[in-house]
């Protein structure tokens, strides 16, 4: 699994972080995926890396823009730390 940290410019509020998720959920095969405007970030958790040209362009089609995009390995961590 990877984690994807977005820097997105344009959010302002919560209705913002809404439209960003909402968009990424239906565009992509996404296990967990939140937003924040006062961050200006997005983190997704995805099963394998995404298209980063695809992500990008259906951010832009909300009125936002993706600045920014980092790709790391996740592990789930259990309830008494990693198994």
């Amino acid at each position: 699994m990877v984690k994807i940290t977005l820097k997105i410019d344009g959010m302002a509020c919560g209705m913002c972080e809404a439209h960003v998720n909402e968009t990424i959920r239906k565009s992509f095969g996404v296990k967990k995926v939140t937003s924040s405007h006062k961050k200006g970030t997005a983190e997704i958790i995805a099963e394998a890396p995404l298209d980063e040209a695809a992500l990008k362009e259906a951010i832009a089609k909300t009125g936002y823009a993706v600045i920014g995009l980092q790709t790391e390995p996740y592990e789930k961590k259990g309830l008494f730390g990693r198994r």
